[in-house]
């Protein structure tokens, strides 16, 4: 699929930044007044700010409101729905750390467990997706959690939970590669199946529904050539996984932490521009790009 600039700004910028309010809501670290105050505008600007960007993505951004009516049946609206609560409650949380220094800790504990259903919400819009079946799976959502958590952690100063949930992500990376990879195939999804004349013999497209561009080639049939691919995966993974790990093995100082952040959040626009672009949507069979 096409990797739109917007939607990758978003899922990694909303991602870190839901994922540092939820270790805020949870008193790591138990900041008030003026440290308080940065740790929240850090969280509220990245999380907000990733969900601005996703608007630029809409047809007609004017009417998103109307995204957050059909929360029965759409994680998109959840999802919006989610973060507005979140926000709103650990706003009020983060009112009473930093105005006067209160600790109301069963508010952080909501907004905690909010903002991390907003991250989960944000990840099921692509693993429900049963017609791009590279994402239709329990990896998907796994990975976007432990990524939001470990660069959450890493913003929250929280290195050692950073380690370990990096790590982890590594691996759950490495596994959504590796099973990812042949799913398209496995599935039997073909043009004969698509079209349902496959049990009439070998089905192909006489010709091509039309001569030129449409929004369905534009944004569901990016193709990625395999060599290419092959290396942004060694890059994404070195950067979001392998450095941030060697340097917190070095040290946890400030400025060692930072960078291993640095690196991390690189690495991730890396592996979530990869994630769009390796994605075959089964519309491509129409088109003979499959």
């Amino acid at each position: 699929m096409h990797p739109a600039s917007s939607v990758i700004i978003f899922t990694v910028a909303s991602g870190l930044g839901f994922g540092l309010l939820t270790w805020l809501g949870l008193g790591l670290p138990n900041a008030n007044g003026w440290a308080a105050f940065w740790y929240y505008a850090l969280g509220f600007a990245l999380a907000g700010g990733g969900l601005l960007a996703s608007t630029f993505h809409l047809g007609n951004p004017q009417r998103f409101l109307k995204a957050f009516s059909q929360w029965r049946s759409s994680w998109l609206s959840r999802e919006g729905c989610l973060s507005v609560f979140a926000m709103a409650i650990l706003g009020i949380f983060a009112f009473g750390a930093i105005f006067l220094g209160a600790n109301w800790q069963p508010l952080g504990y909501i907004g905690s467990v909010l903002a991390v259903l907003t991250i989960i919400a944000t990840s099921m819009i692509y693993a429900q997706l049963k017609t791009v079946p590279r994402w239709n799976h329990w990896t998907t959502p796994l990975l976007f959690l432990l990524l939001s958590l470990g660069g959450g952690a890493l913003l929250a100063l929280q290195t050692s939970l950073g380690l370990i949930l990096l790590t982890f992500a590594g691996a759950v990376q490495l596994l959504a590669w590796y099973l990812g990879d042949g799913r398209f195939q496995r599935r039997g999804t073909n043009i004969g199946t698509a079209t349902g004349l496959g049990d009439r013999g070998k089905v192909r497209a006489f010709e091509p529904p039309h001569t030129g561009n449409n929004y369905l080639l534009k944004e569901m049939v990016h193709q990625v050539g395999r060599k290419h691919a092959v290396k942004l995966r060694v890059i994404a993974f070195i950067m979001m996984i392998l450095m941030p790990i060697g340097l917190l093995m070095i040290s946890y100082a400030v400025p060692i932490v930072v960078l291993a952040l640095l690196v991390h959040m690189i690495g991730t626009f890396v592996q979530r521009w990869l994630f769009f672009a390796e994605a075959e949507h089964v519309v491509g069979l129409y088109y003979g790009k499959r």
